[in-house]
């Protein structure tokens, strides 16, 4: 079993960055790992994905351009940079291990283990 850590959420005015980060307690690089968001009054989705075999990534259109996930598997850590933020950006976001990132045409795949979430505001 893995367990995780986010942390790196705070506010943020629009247009500005952060970079979150999910550390894990056990061993992550046989796992594919993606974040996850929940906004207020709406249901989690998935938001970014990084494969373990070969690091492919994958990204909700609504963030394209704008995140990049990445991971360090010596550090145990998958990282979140988030560019360009958006008022409805503001989310708890969550790390998760996935089955699979992507398969037959859908993303974020059988979430199992997950963190405890950090939030994220953008606002002026």
């Amino acid at each position: 079993q893995v367990q995780f850590v986010e942390s790196g959420g705070g506010l943020v005015q629009p247009g500005g960055s952060l970079r979150l980060s999910c550390a894990a307690s056990g061993f992550m690089e046989y796992y594919a790992i993606a974040w996850f968001r929940q906004a207020p009054g709406k249901e989690r989705e998935g938001v970014s994905c990084i494969s373990s075999s070969d690091g492919s990534t994958y990204y909700t259109d609504s963030v394209k351009g704008r995140f990049t996930i990445s991971r360090d598997n010596a550090k145990n850590t998958v990282y979140l940079q988030m560019n360009s933020l958006k008022p409805e950006d503001t989310a708890v976001y969550y790390c998760a291990t996935v089955g699979m990132c992507f398969y037959s045409g859908t993303m974020f795949v059988q979430p199992e283990y997950w963190g405890q979430g950090t939030q994220v505001t953008v606002s002026s």
